[in-house]
């Protein structure tokens, strides 16, 4: 790489990051349709490989994932909307077995008083917000109807989109020729071979992750309904979506599944079927889900994970989370290369003299 390649490639970087922050109100359709757009460019690719033109593929890949969204919609939302009603009725309930039984039990066995710690007020709080809860969509709407802005511009990102994601998909392969063929001729061979390894690591997380995500989710809900948990679905999909951090969705949803059960159930029979859920979704995304899905591709370690997200949510709000893993992806394959470059330079090896690829 030159030097004026350098400067210009890092002036590009510049650029395009002052660009995605100045433009981050507008960027969440067009991102949204990316991912999407790139999760579903495999598949059109195989059924263009059957004879299909790209149109009639691309109409074809868009057709089945709407209606699979639309179905897992009209399935679980009904659902998920009668427990959040029934949440709703329930905390006060909860609160008030907290005061009468929890809180002198702790006082008792480990002499903690309630009342030092302000827990009473907590609890009072919460009640009262979620009480309030349902009245609050009041002024929601009513804001929301002062507001024609706002809900043109939600409007509008909700039908772009559908929008994007479609001409993306279906000039996915046009647009990622014509990016390779503005490379400078020097470096196109291995920009071509790190965007690969990109591609591998993504494909992975994005194509392999959120489907391992969604199966969990969906095993968490199924089995925890078995087992007559009242809010099966609302903890089975909040662990569901925790597990884009290994073993996080087990221990944020095994917990919540065991504090809901304390308060549903008075047999310990209930509690044994939590444990058993969660230890066979653990199982099969160990042995099953993960190796097929994923594989060991991805690279990304669990608190790499982590703080990309909040990061990104820091930086630049929900346009930064949507961003945060792929970047955290490709900088990982970067890393590693840097790495290499390293330990062959004579930065590394200080006084002694440097090896070069060929040693």
């Amino acid at each position: 790489m030159t030097y004026t390649q350098r400067w210009f490639l890092l002036s590009m970087l510049v650029l395009i990051g002052i660009l995605i922050y100045l433009l981050k109100p507008i960027l969440s359709p067009f991102l949204v349709g990316m991912i999407l757009a790139y999760l579903g460019d495999p598949i059109a690719d195989r059924l263009e490989a059957k004879g299909m033109s790209r149109t009639l593929a691309v109409i074809t890949v868009f057709i089945v994932l709407s209606l699979v969204f639309g179905i897992l919609l009209l399935i679980f939302i009904p659902l998920l909307a009668g427990q959040i009603k029934t949440l709703i009725h329930q905390l006060p309930i909860w609160a008030a077995w907290l005061e009468e039984n929890a809180f002198p039990w702790v006082y008792q066995h480990l002499g903690v008083d309630p009342e030092s710690l302000k827990v009473n007020n907590v609890t009072r709080h919460i009640v009262s917000k979620w009480q309030t809860a349902g009245n609050l969509l009041t002024p929601i709407l009513k804001s929301a109807t002062d507001s024609g802005v706002a809900i043109i511009t939600a409007l509008t990102n909700l039908f772009l989109i559908p929008v994007v994601t479609f001409y993306l998909l279906r000039d996915w392969d046009v647009m990622t020729a014509k990016v390779g063929s503005l490379l400078p001729r020097n470096l196109e061979p291995v920009v071509a071979k790190l965007a690969l390894e990109c591609d591998e690591v993504l494909g992975a997380f994005l194509k392999g992750q959120l489907v391992v995500m969604l199966c969990l989710g969906i095993i968490y809900a199924a089995g925890l309904w078995l087992v007559g948990l009242q809010f099966a679905i609302i903890i089975g999909l909040t662990a569901g979506l925790a597990s884009i951090v290994p073993y996080m969705g087990f221990i944020v949803g095994i917990g919540i599944a065991l504090v809901a059960a304390v308060f549903q159930f008075d047999t310990w029979l209930p509690f044994v079927g939590v444990v058993v859920v969660f230890m066979v979704g653990q199982a099969l995304e160990g042995m099953v889900l993960t190796p097929l899905l994923v594989g060991d591709r991805i690279g990304l370690h669990p608190v790499a994970v982590i703080f990309a997200i909040l990061a990104g949510g820091q930086l630049f709000g929900f346009v930064g989370v949507l961003l945060a893993l792929p970047i955290a992806a490709v900088i990982m394959v970067l890393l590693r290369h840097l790495k290499d470059i390293y330990t062959l330079s004579a930065l590394y090896h200080a006084n002694q003299q440097p090896i070069t690829p060929d040693e």
